[in-house]
């Protein structure tokens, strides 16, 4: 293998990211187990999401907004900043409406600003992430604040 070889996977460095510069992700269905392993993890033991007849003003079987959050999270993560991404800064989530067991998520995602740092190869990148579900309804929107390499850091 060369230097030349692309590693496959690998998230993009900031140069090769440019405002206005947009993405959309692979959809991911939440599931019971995704619901319950994130419930029993942190310890989120409300009657909302443990008890599947419970319905209340949000209707049946909604999940957690950590929840979505951290599902699109993996999937923006695996698509563009894998092994690139040094610091997730900052964000700000602005839940819109219900997600449900069942319901597919995705993600658009805008890149807002980039600011190279002053040493280290690295740059703060601003992205707008707006979630959707099967039916492209918006359901989350947040804005996030990363850290990425660059092409000479090591």
């Amino acid at each position: 293998m060369t230097d030349r070889t692309t590693l496959l996977g690998r998230g993009f460095t900031w140069q090769q990211l440019q405002v206005g510069q947009r993405f959309r992700t692979f959809g991911r269905t939440v599931t019971e187990h995704d619901l319950m392993g994130f419930v029993a993890l942190t310890g989120m033991q409300e009657p909302l999401f443990v008890d599947a007849t419970h319905a209340g003003a949000l209707g049946p079987r909604p999940v957690p907004g950590a929840l979505t959050h951290a599902l699109i999270e993996g999937l923006v993560l695996h698509g563009m900043a894998h092994g690139t991404g040094l610091a997730l800064l900052e964000t700000h989530i602005r839940p819109l409406a219900p997600v449900r067991v069942g319901d597919t998520i995705h993600a658009e995602i805008e890149v807002t600003d980039i600011r190279p740092t002053s040493r280290g190869g690295r740059a703060v990148v601003r992205s707008a992430v707006r979630v959707l579900n099967q039916r492209d309804e918006p359901v989350m929107d947040y804005d996030a604040t990363r850290l990425i390499r660059g092409e000479d850091a090591t």
